[in-house]
C-alpha cells in the first residue's frame, strides 16, 4: 500500500481555511439570526470537519472503502438522530384523559390505614 504525500501548500490552505471558518462561527454568534443562527452554525461546523477528514485524515487518498465506512458512519448518525429527534417532537402527543379517566387520574390514592 502506497501512500499519498501532501504538500505543505494544502495542508497551510486548509489550516487557513479552518482558522477562517472558527473566526466565522465565532463572529456569526454575535450577530442575531433569528432561528438561523444554529443553521448557519452547524453549516460552518460540517464544512469543518469535513475539510479534517479529507485532508487531514487523508480520505480524499483513501482506499474507497474507508469512504464506505465514512458514509455508513453519516448514514448511522443521521438514523440515530432521527430516532432521537421522533422521540423528542412526539413527547407533547400524549393524549389527554377525558371524562371518566380524569377523576381516576386527579385524585391520589388513599393511603393505606388512613381514612377519613
Amino acid at each position: 500500500m502506497s501512500e499519498h504525500i501532501t504538500s505543505l501548500k494544502i495542508y497551510f490552505i486548509v489550516f487557513f481555511s479552518l482558522l477562517i471558518l472558527t473566526v466565522s462561527t465565532w463572529q456569526i454568534a454575535y450577530i442575531n439570526l433569528g432561528r438561523w443562527n444554529t443553521v448557519v452554525a452547524l453549516i460552518i461546523a460540517v464544512s469543518k470537519a469535513a475539510l479534517v477528514a479529507t485532508f487531514f485524515m487523508h480520505l480524499r487518498w483513501s482506499a474507497p472503502m474507508m469512504r464506505l465506512v465514512l458514509f455508513a458512519a453519516i448514514f448511522w448518525l443521521a438514523v440515530m438522530m432521527t430516532l432521537t429527534l421522533g422521540d423528542f417532537f412526539s413527547r407533547g402527543a400524549v393524549p389527554q384523559p377525558h371524562g371518566w379517566q380524569t377523576s381516576v387520574v386527579a385524585s391520589p390514592p388513599a393511603a393505606a390505614g388512613h381514612q377519613r
